[in-house]
């Protein structure tokens, strides 16, 4: 799962950002100014920084220079009302992937996120995925079990979408914990069980013997589908 980083101190072009980009599947973390972002960079570790450039505290070029210069492996996209033609290319010259100018549309940034992430070799989020009997539509979250729908909570679709994501390898139940609830929240590991306990009872046949979600001891879960 994709993680990105939104820094902007406009709130409802935060909101709205962030709304759009876990709707596509990716995991988001937001900031409001400068320091905050380059603290939230090392315990969060984005594949990528959405960067507004006119910040409190420190503005963006200054994060994005302290980015480059400290070599963290992350695409940077700066989302500026600055429309110069020397602010695009001192932006691109100081180390951005990409420049977008506000205001913007929605359907050109997510494109401009996802080729960002496209040329760093980040996969995109499934979209669509189909095990044994089972069919799911990450993007429209509904799935069919034997042709039946079956109910599914948001929480319980990115916890899934983080299993399919990760088929075959073993997923603790702290990193289910930090991916899905995120790094700023408390939940238990138990609350973790909880849910898979429900995503078993709607996609296995015999959810007390799972095929699909099969319980690693000690560790957490692994996704055979």
């Amino acid at each position: 799962m994709a993680r990105v980083l939104i820094v902007e101190d406009e709130m409802p072009i935060l909101i709205g950002l962030k709304d759009n980009l876990e709707m596509e599947g990716y995991e988001v973390a937001t900031a409001t100014d400068g320091e905050q972002a380059m603290a939230l960079m090392k315990r969060f570790k984005p594949d990528l920084v959405v960067l507004d450039i006119m910040l409190p505290r420190k503005d963006g070029f200054e994060v994005l220079r302290e980015i480059r210069e400290e070599k963290l492996d992350v695409g940077v996209i700066i989302l500026s009302a600055k429309k110069a033609e020397t602010d695009k290319v001192y932006g691109l010259d100081i180390g951005a992937d990409d420049y977008v100018t506000k205001p913007f549309s929605v359907m050109e940034f997510m494109a401009r996120v996802k080729a960002v992430l496209r040329r760093r070799g980040v996969p995109s989020p499934v979209k669509r995925y189909s095990f044994g009997d089972v069919v799911v539509d990450f993007e429209n979250y509904e799935a069919y079990k034997g042709g039946q729908k079956v109910e599914l909570s948001p929480r319980e679709f990115k916890i899934l979408r983080l299993f399919v994501e990760n088929r075959g390898r073993v997923i603790s139940r702290n990193e289910i914990l930090n991916k899905v609830w995120g790094y700023e929240s408390f939940p238990t590991t138990r609350t973790v069980d909880n849910y898979v306990v429900k995503i078993r009872r709607a996609i296995e046949d015999d959810p007390a013997k799972p095929k699909w979600i099969v319980s690693v001891r000690s560790v957490g879960y692994k996704f055979t589908g």
